[in-house]
């Protein structure tokens, strides 16, 4: 049985140097996909490139800087980028469909799923999704920052097979082999170590926006998610095909062995919270080593305006995150019941369950590295 696979490419990989579009090359990538959907896989595709595609269209001598002219030259490059696509992907009886997503379709549970079941109906029906992040409408505040987190987001949202993250260099190595002669090539990895992330480095080319720091931070997110994750190079005919085999020109990392469900993963990365609940020692122990609810009794105060069903973090009395999770009272009843006992706050509130946050609805920090944690 095939797997699903989802398959990120940067811009680097589709366009010249100088910018615009190298059709060779998205010819050459879509035969590559077309090979696995030919052996019964079903194949989601991330692409950067957009704005790469249409800068010269628009008169741009380098790639723009500011935001406006960055979307602009998107409509232009995205409306290229799927022409080019369809065509590529039609040579070989395949239908392509565009997705386009921003942060606010993910950290919205409801459009998430909405996006989840367009994605689903579209491989029920043999298509290759082809997603990129919504460069035209997008700001600095809500953008992914690099399509690897995207891609990574995605393949933790189908629940892909395995998440493969094509680049211009042949996996992770100690560091940048271009200039450190003694670096070495990392086949496997298990864990993200600090030494790891620092290993990644900066950005890479002047076209895209991404380097091997990016495909790390993407690799915690696919990894928490239970998805197992390939950094590599893809450069002749039937190179995807080996990397899905376990053979690739790349590195390999393994999934989490402790995996969060859909929902805890949706908490856990993709939430916006709400507010925050400030917590005793005891209610701080029994949330991170007890595997114990919330309840009433150890929370000393809340900050900022909720309701149930909402996403808060959760802090102890000198402010450090402990996690978050989903409230089942709003900031004005955790207000009236903190530091009551069960059967008090029966007395006092109506509310539709005692624990505050359930163990079921709650992630903690130390599964909650979002990639500046190693800034």
């Amino acid at each position: 049985m095939g797997q699903r696979i989802v398959v990120k490419i940067g811009s680097s990989s589709l366009t010249s140097e100088e910018g615009g579009l190298n059709r060779e090359h998205v010819r050459f990538f879509a035969n590559e996909l077309a090979a696995l959907h030919a052996a019964g896989h079903q194949v989601l595709l991330v692409t950067s490139g957009a704005i790469a595609a249409g800068f010269r269209r628009l008169g741009y001598k380098t790639r723009p800087k500011q935001v406006h002219e960055k979307q602009a030259a998107a409509a232009v490059g995205q409306a290229l980028l799927m022409e080019a696509y369809q065509e590529a992907f039609m040579a070989s009886g395949i239908t392509a469909a565009q997705i386009l997503l921003t942060r606010p379709d993910f950290s919205h549970r409801s459009r998430a799923q909405n996006a989840q079941r367009t994605i689903e109906e579209l491989l029920k029906q043999h298509a290759v999704p082809i997603i990129n992040e919504n460069d035209t409408v997008a700001v600095d505040e809500i953008k992914f920052g690099e399509n690897d987190s995207l891609s990574a987001l995605v393949a933790n949202l189908v629940k892909a097979d395995g998440l493969y993250i094509l680049t211009d260099m042949d996996g992770v190595y100690t560091g940048d082999p271009r200039t450190t002669p003694h670096a070495v090539r990392i086949d496997r990895i298990e864990v993200l170590s600090d030494e790891l992330f620092r290993f990644a480095g900066g950005a890479g080319s002047s076209v895209g926006t991404g380097g091997m720091r990016s495909k790390i931070d993407a690799a915690h997110i696919a990894m928490q998610g239970g998805v197992p994750l390939f950094v590599g190079r893809v450069s002749e005919a039937g190179d995807l095909q080996a990397a899905v085999a376990g053979s690739g020109k790349g590195t390999y990392f393994a999934s989490s062995l402790h995996s969060l469900s859909a929902k805890k993963h949706w908490i856990g990365f993709l939430s916006d919270p709400q507010g925050r609940i400030i917590v005793d020692h005891g209610a701080e122990e029994a949330l991170l080593n007890k595997g114990r609810s919330l309840l009433p009794a150890g929370i000393i105060a809340s900050e900022g305006e909720f309701h149930p069903g909402e996403v808060v973090e959760v802090v102890n009395s000198q402010g450090r995150i402990l996690g978050r999770g989903v409230t089942h009272y709003s900031a004005w009843q955790i207000t009236a019941v903190a530091g009551l006992s069960s059967e008090e706050v029966q007395r006092r509130v109506e509310v539709a369950r005692i624990e505050v946050i359930h163990r079921d609805e709650w992630v903690a920090s130390s599964l909650i590295k979002e990639a500046n944690t190693h800034e």
